[in-house]
């Protein structure tokens, strides 16, 4: 069908907007809907139509009904050197961000982790999490099947797991019994995948197996909520979920002084009046300054799950006056939920800022990867923190806005 009238057809609705790649490829379904909401709407949709990445590429993958892109300005901090378990070395760390000033915030705590030596960054944990709802007869027939899983998780990933994918392995399950329901939630390493996709689709296959074993059990939701996916939640914070990650610094009295242009004392009082007394009264999960901030940044420039910042905004800030009258300040995240491949990281931009810190891909042996990328941003974090705290603690917050942010 000509493209005239595909356009036609799809502002007089006879065609569907998820319809018109049944008529045309999908470059020009992109520009056959954007066309059409410009005619429809009376707008002007010109920058919104200027891309490289490629339709046939992320139609079907990673978007539907494209009418073009988003650009997000995207710059880049660092060196960041950082001494870590799979991370080692000095990193740039691409962010992509409309606020003003943040990259600037970055790049100086950048600076001044890496003259003190750098960041050491350690993994704690690395598992993705999926928790299925089951209704039993009664809470010991849910006590039961949990204790069948809990002594099979061998066979379950053998006979459900293993058909489904190569790379995810079950490796624990916590289970929680309210009333008749029973919240599976299972523990599956990943590789270099975030990995919810994989442990979606090898949780139901378990759950196939379990209905088997247990006719009077109904599977009734895939995901219970206590997995816990792209919401607040206590559960995350305290038993982590994706990567659980700690990166700390000592920075030395005269580097805080000259390039932070304040004292480890005023840090360390800041950060326990703002971000640990203030977060308590908040009732908050994120005991930090802005963890939120980089992480969302980092995850739209190397295509992360955006839903997932929630989590990732989790974690606890802590900064103290050393001995020798230095400053230590660490940052602890439990549940940074981030992969190398699959998903978003499949699209050329993404992919490329992935590269930037030589993370793109799967790593050898799997998994290395995507923990030497949680130790980048494990870093990045702690970065971000360290510079708004002493701009904070020095009262340079207001102006750094006025003079980038505004």
């Amino acid at each position: 069908m000509e493209f005239n009238e595909l356009v036609k057809r799809v502002v007089s609705g006879e065609i569907k907007l998820h319809q018109v790649e049944k008529y045309t490829d999908k470059r020009t379904a992109t520009e056959v809907r954007r066309k059409a909401l410009e005619e429809k709407l009376g707008i002007n949709l010109e920058h919104v139509g200027h891309y490289s990445i490629d339709p046939e590429r992320v139609i079907g993958k990673n978007i539907e009904n494209m009418i073009g892109v988003v650009q997000i300005p995207m710059g880049v901090a660092g060196p960041l050197k950082i001494n870590g378990e799979y991370a080692r070395g000095e990193f740039y760390i691409p962010l992509a961000t409309t606020e003003g000033a943040l990259v600037a915030s970055v790049n100086r705590g950048c600076s001044a982790l890496t003259e003190a030596g750098g960041v050491k960054t350690t993994i704690i944990d690395d598992k993705m999490t999926r928790a299925p709802l089951l209704k039993c007869p009664d809470a010991r027939k849910a006590r039961e099947v949990a204790e069948w899983v809990k002594a099979n998780l061998d066979y379950l990933q053998e006979k459900a797991v293993s058909k489904v994918t190569k790379h995810g392995k079950l490796r624990e399950v916590r289970p929680y019994i309210v009333g008749n329901n029973l919240y599976l939630r299972f523990e599956f390493e990943t590789g270099d995948a975030m990995g919810m996709n994989m442990v979606t689709i090898a949780s139901e296959e378990i759950m196939k197996v379990i209905e088997e074993h247990f006719p009077d059990v109904k599977y009734l939701a895939l995901s219970g909520n206590l997995c816990v996916d792209k919401k607040p939640n206590a559960m995350n914070f305290i038993n982590g979920r994706g990567k659980t990650v700690i990166a700390e610094a000592i920075i030395p009295r005269e580097i805080v002084e000259k390039k932070l242009k304040t004292t480890p004392e005023l840090i360390a009082e800041v950060n326990y009046r703002k971000n640990l007394v203030g977060s308590a009264q908040a009732g908050s999960y994120g005991f930090n300054a802005h963890f939120g901030n980089i992480v969302g940044a980092i995850f739209l420039a190397t295509g992360q799950d955006e839903a997932q910042i929630t989590e990732g905004s989790h974690g606890i800030t802590l900064a103290e006056v050393t001995p020798e009258g230095d400053l230590y300040i660490s940052i602890t995240m439990p549940s940074l939920e981030i992969g190398t491949v699959g998903g978003g990281t499949r699209v050329p931009t993404q992919r490329e800022a992935l590269s930037i810190m030589g993370v793109a891909g799967g790593g050898n042996p799997p998994g290395t990867n995507a923990r030497k990328f949680a130790e980048i941003v494990a870093g990045a974090v702690l970065a971000g923190e360290l510079s708004l705290l002493a701009a904070i603690a020095a009262k340079h917050l207001a102006k750094a806005h006025a003079e980038l942010g505004r």
